[in-house]
């Protein structure tokens, strides 16, 4: 069974950076990633990484976010720079075909 915990969130001015950090257990994970949702809002692609190599991410974070893996440490990381607003969400770490973490609250306000 896969258990994934994510760490990392809190409270960022805009502008400002974060790394959120998910701590995996069980399988060696050939798709993972990161997702989020906002209040009153669908849960959304943030970052996948698929095979260790092949990156996809939503238009809105590109260039900003950016996916990578310890395999080692069984940890998949996500830098966020440059936050606005608009990324404030629970995020979620995921690795197929059907395993979540339990989020971390990520607020950008001033």
């Amino acid at each position: 069974q896969v258990h994934l915990v994510e760490s990392g969130g809190g409270l960022v001015q805009p502008g400002g950076s974060l790394k959120l950090s998910c701590s995996a257990s069980g399988s060696i994970f050939v798709i993972m990633g990161w997702y989020r949702q906002a209040p009153g809002k669908q849960r959304e692609l943030v970052a996948l990484m698929i095979g260790g190599g092949t990156t996809n991410y939503a238009d809105s974070v590109k260039g900003r976010f950016t996916i990578s893996t310890d395999n080692a440490k069984r940890t998949i990381y996500l830098q966020m720079n440059g936050l606005r607003p608009e990324d404030s969400a629970v995020y979620y770490c995921y690795t197929a075909p059907n395993n979540w973490g339990q989020g971390t609250q990520v607020t950008v306000s001033s």
